[in-house]
């Protein structure tokens, strides 16, 4: 009995664990995006490796999905950037904690899924245009599905990530 606990002095609107909840979306929307941009990256990259040895003069077009795949990192990175400046030592609410953690498993996962599509349709899609050039624009169009999804994650984490400030 006699024993006190002396906890750290915050604002009635702040909670302890909230700036883990903000740092923890910002963690997520990183790794998730990059783990995507890795996997879809290294997918084509064995495609394009195998397409290459064959028909050497379509390399270059054939790196097309190795950028797409690429791309899923930089929406990871800009959104745990614009997450990591909106966490404040004080006044920092759970709602917004909440909000910023939704935002990084959004883009993070968007991005993942997004990531193993581009690697998948990549590797197929450079070997088949290696046999079929007729089949780039459907190959191209295909990419361009996949990579939506990524930026449907962007879009969805900068909304939530905006409703955090209200």
């Amino acid at each position: 009995w006699g024993q006190h606990v002396i906890l750290p002095q915050m604002s009635n609107s702040s909670d302890l664990s909230a700036p883990f909840f903000g740092f923890t979306g910002a963690t997520v929307s990183l790794c998730f995006s990059c783990l995507g941009a890795a996997y879809g990256t290294a997918k084509v990259g064995v495609g394009v490796a195998s397409m290459g040895v064959t028909h050497p003069n379509m390399v270059m077009k054939s790196i097309i999905p190795v950028a797409m795949a690429g791309v899923r990192g930089i929406y990871g990175l800009v959104v745990a950037v614009v997450i990591c400046s909106a966490i404040k030592e004080d006044d920092y609410t759970l709602f917004a904690a909440f909000a910023h953690f939704s935002a990084g498993v959004a883009c993070g996962l968007a991005n993942l899924a997004a990531g193993f599509a581009i690697g998948v349709v990549g590797d197929s899609g450079v070997r088949a245009v290696a046999q079929q050039p007729k089949m780039f624009v459907g190959f191209l169009l295909t990419l361009i599905f996949a990579e939506a999804l990524g930026l449907y994650g962007l879009i969805v984490a900068m909304i939530l990530q905006g409703r955090a400030n209200n």
